[in-house]
């Protein structure tokens, strides 16, 4: 029964995390600004995540001045990461801005590479190859439509999958001792400082008696910075840690489905070919490191 809510549960945040590029598509048609939506965003979210914190009564231990600072700062990759994310969406379609987000995945593979020495095995370069020509045929390169986009917007989608490879490297390593939720609402924190000084000039314009904007932000933030963490942390626990990876890319789909049916975005089938290849590639490797892992205990014991 536990491994069934937990797969639930993940499979809810992952999807609801799908539907964010719909609200900041929403955002940008009625004319607010890459700034507005991600400070508006950023501020529903902080008070959000702090009420949960507050109700709930979550510990504080294992919580100092080193650590919260290295918890702020980690949580600054998600103020990025929804800076370049939501700017690639100014440019491209949205379909299109979460396959580049998607990057993230043989990114944070270079980056474990790099900076922990964990050198790829097989499996994990052949899923590297298979993501990349899965980007290939999702990008629909093959109609030329590609020519047609600004190229601002493929540098901060390839710009987004950093920070959020970035983002998912030290959020793993950082104060894992303190409690999720604390946590989570310290890297909202740290976010939302960094949103404020980058668009600084951008507060004196927020429409605040607007409520078209706080419906999109209150979108944006309830599925982007809410309902993920809030899912994850009832479920993950319950499974093991390559099925949350495998799960977790039930985003893509879904954020793809979402743009087709909302936006009225068209998606070939030629695009979900990649984007089958690429959901694939991350099932593989998933599946071969848990079988490695197998092996190895199984050799320890």
């Amino acid at each position: 029964m536990g491994d069934k809510k937990g797969i639930l549960f993940v499979l809810i945040g992952a999807g609801s995390f799908g539907f964010t590029p719909v609200f900041a598509k929403l955002g940008f048609s009625n004319g607010y600004t890459l700034g507005q939506i991600n400070i508006v965003q950023m501020l529903i979210s902080l008070f959000l995540l702090w009420g949960i914190v507050i109700a709930k009564g979550s510990s504080f231990k294992g919580l100092n001045k080193k650590n919260m600072k290295q918890i702020m700062i980690t949580g600054s990759f998600v103020g990025l990461t929804s800076i370049f994310y939501y700017g690639s969406m100014i440019f491209l379609p949205a379909s299109l801005a979460i396959i580049l987000l998607f990057q993230f995945v043989w990114i944070g593979i270079l980056f474990e590479w790099i900076l922990s020495k964990v050198r790829p095995g097989m499996v994990t370069l052949a899923a590297m190859a298979l993501i990349l020509i899965g980007v290939f045929f999702a990008s629909n390169i093959l109609n030329g439509s590609l020519e047609k986009l600004p190229a601002m917007g493929f540098v901060f989608g390839i710009l987004a999958a950093f920070t959020y490879a970035g983002f998912i490297n030290f959020s793993g390593k950082v104060a894992t001792e303190v409690d999720p939720w604390v946590r989570s609402s310290l890297m909202v924190t740290g976010s939302t400082v960094l949103v404020l000084l980058i668009f600084i000039r951008d507060i004196p314009s927020i429409p605040v008696t607007d409520g078209s904007l706080w419906m999109v932000t209150v979108g944006v933030a309830l599925f982007g910075s809410v309902m993920p963490p809030l899912f994850f942390a009832l479920g993950a626990h319950l499974i093991s840690g390559g099925l949350v990876n495998i799960l977790s890319s039930f985003e893509l789909p879904v954020a793809i489905i979402s743009a087709s049916i909302i936006l009225s975005e068209s998606i070939t089938l030629v695009q979900w070919v990649g984007t089958s290849l690429i959901i694939l590639a991350i099932i593989l490797n998933e599946l071969g490191n848990m079988r490695v892992n197998s092996r190895k205990h199984s050799a320890s014991d």
